[in-house]
């Protein structure tokens, strides 16, 4: 599936055509929640505060962002799972709804527990790390692990991230080792990093773009295959030695499994026209994100790729969610 596909629908033609929730029901008849799976300050929690008021506006009903942390996230997504099948709960999952499929023992199976909606965007991992230490590229960073393994430590967003596995095929593809130290959040995470408690973080760039423009952070490389137009100069590891390696975080909403067809629909239509808005794209762009507001079945078929791509990482390097 093509990145930023929303971006080839012209605005002008989507807010034109009809708006389709006047037409098929009384969906919604209540406020509407948003499960965030991990805690304030994440770039989860960013994207569904971008997306909230102008929901709310489309919709008719409050929509209400919901935190929920825990578990990478699994805590959310099985409060997700649980609820009612009726269009008033979703989850803004991340990377970790593909990943913890394989990482850990779940009441669920997630191809069969949620109703997919829409891919919301899309954005690379960066490592960074603090100025204090002496690591001015990737190179030097690398020469340090391997003079004294796993004694370097690196943060991410939790087990099983998909920060923490894209790490880990680096690792496994350089000879070297680092020393993991797994956060509840992006945010916990992004203030021990800044605060230089943590030499190295690996990010998405939603969390950290702001830090580095300022200085505070320092990167050492990107998990896509091109440059980023976000963070010009900064070299993908696909150029630093490691041919075609690419790691991309996204954000998707889904809903528990059984929700009608025509909510599905109704609530991708929505999230879509608020996609095309022109200070939401521009929001989005100064987080670093590709906006991409795909269909359910685009999303579904992506979210499948990615159990699989992600689950045999997991497992040819017994990954467990207490490593």
């Amino acid at each position: 599936m093509q990145r930023r596909t929303l971006l080839a629908v012209p605005t002008a033609a989507l807010l034109a055509t009809p708006w389709i929730a006047r037409a098929q029901g009384a969906w919604p008849d209540r406020p509407v929640r948003i499960i965030v799976p991990f805690p304030p300050g994440g770039s989860n929690d960013t994207v569904a505060r971008i997306l909230q008021p102008k929901l709310t506006e489309l919709l008719g009903r409050p929509v209400v962002v919901e935190n929920r942390a825990g578990a990478s996230g699994s805590v959310g997504s099985s409060e997700t799972a649980r609820a009612a099948p009726d269009g008033h709960t979703w989850l803004l999952a991340n990377d970790t709804l593909a990943t913890n499929e394989t990482l850990m023992s779940l009441p669920y199976r997630v191809m069969e527990a949620f109703s997919f909606c829409t891919l919301v965007g899309t954005c690379p991992y960066a490592l960074v790390t603090h100025p204090s230490t002496p690591f001015q590229n990737f190179t030097q960073m690398v020469e340090a692990a391997k003079a004294r393994p796993q004694t370097l430590n690196y943060a991410t967003t939790g087990v099983g991230s998909g920060a923490h596995i894209a790490t880990v095929l680096l690792q496994q593809r350089g000879d070297f080792r680092l020393e993991h130290v797994p956060y509840r959040g992006g945010g916990p995470a992004l203030q021990d990093s800044l605060a230089g408690h943590v030499p190295l973080f690996m990010s998405n760039i939603v969390i950290i773009l702001s830090h580095i423009r300022a200085g505070a952070l320092r990167p050492l490389g990107l998990t896509q295959q091109t440059d980023s137009r976000y963070l010009p100069g900064v070299v993908p590891f696909t150029r630093q030695g490691f041919p075609g390696f690419e790691a991309l975080t996204y954000w998707q909403l889904c809903g528990p499994a059984g929700i009608p067809q025509p909510i599905l629909a109704r609530m991708q239509q929505a999230v879509k026209r608020v996609l095309a808005e022109e200070n939401v794209q521009a929001r989005m762009a100064e987080q670093g994100a590709d906006i991409v507001g795909s269909t359910p079945a685009e999303t579904e078929a992506f979210v499948r790729a990615e159990i699989e791509k992600w689950g045999a990482v997991i497992r040819e390097n017994n990954i467990r969610a207490d490593s």
